[in-house]
């Protein structure tokens, strides 16, 4: 039997796939056309073309499966309707069994925090919301060895969310600025996709049923430290300058200029506590100025 792996193709669960693949672990991994097929079978794993609303599909390979872990989301206005259909039909699959599943959430859902740990309240922008019903769905299932894992801004390989910061729009005139998210006060918790990864087998492994842990390397930069990284990287001295909220939302969005101005900070020391992980990658604003996203 194997893992069951949505998400497969995608940043957080391509890097999943890897670091079960490097431990020799079998994987089936659900994708949505034949191109994404071959690069999951190209890593050794047994791929099947379907959709994850293919609530019979995914109920199947839930129930013939060690257990799942789940990382795919279409991440626009469907995302609750698509996690909830995801889960219902994983369980199914999994009910009585006390096989593990371990679920994607996000950092977003707590808000504004110096400090966010697992028993911080929630304070979700409306972009995450949706996350708090399902994840008590989750955490409250029977039968299922259940987790949660809310992983901090994800970077790494050139991918996720820091590309908003590395693709910035510049300033014009005699010593152009990259622009920064709001004032740049604000801090981004952070943690590197591979790392992440291992995070994710280690709770498939050894969490108990029930748990909750926050992905967060520890590393918590100002978005000004990752602006001025990536200005450096665009010869652009490091030179940045501020925006307005207004300014956010008419680049990025109302949702997602919202969640990237909260400041957050997070150490994710319970999971190194309880499951004995070690994220030791690089971090963002070195990935910035000389890295993955940096040129």
């Amino acid at each position: 039997m194997a893992i069951f792996l949505t998400g497969a193709s995608g940043f957080i669960g391509s890097a999943v796939l890897r670091a079960l693949r490097a431990q020799g672990r079998e994987v089936v991994a659900l994708v949505r056309d034949e191109t994404k097929a071959q690069a999951v079978e190209a890593t050794g794993a047994r791929a099947v073309v379907g959709t994850l609303t293919d609530r019979e599909l995914v109920e199947k390979l839930a129930l013939e499966s060690d257990g799942v872990i789940h990382t795919a989301s279409p991440g626009d206005e469907t995302s609750a309707a698509f996690d909830d259909a995801v889960v219902t039909a994983v369980f199914a699959g999994l009910e009585g069994s006390d096989k593990p599943y371990v679920h994607t959430g996000g950092i977003w859902v707590y808000g504004s925090s110096a400090d966010i740990t697992e028993r911080s309240p929630f304070d979700p922008p409306a972009l995450t919301a949706w996350r708090v019903p399902i994840e008590e769905r989750v955490l409250g299932a029977s039968g299922v060895k259940t987790t949660i894992i809310a992983p901090a801004v994800v970077f790494g390989h050139g991918g996720g969310l820091p590309n908003v910061i590395a693709q910035a729009p510049r300033g014009s005139g005699v010593a152009p600025a990259l622009q920064l998210i709001g004032s740049g006060e604000q801090h981004w918790t952070t943690v590197f996709v591979d790392d992440l990864a291992e995070l994710y087998v280690l709770a498939f492994d050894l969490a108990d049923a029930g748990s909750y842990y926050i992905g967060a390397s520890g590393q918590n930069p100002t978005v000004r430290e990752l602006g001025e990284a990536a200005a450096a990287a665009a010869g652009l001295d490091g030179r940045v300058e501020p925006t307005t909220t207004a300014e956010v939302h008419e680049w990025l969005g109302e949702g997602l200029g919202d969640a990237l101005l909260l400041d957050q900070q997070a150490t994710g020391s319970a999971a190194r506590i309880d499951l004995g992980w070690e994220p030791n990658g690089p971090t963002l604003v070195e990935e910035l100025r000389s890295g993955s996203y940096a040129g």
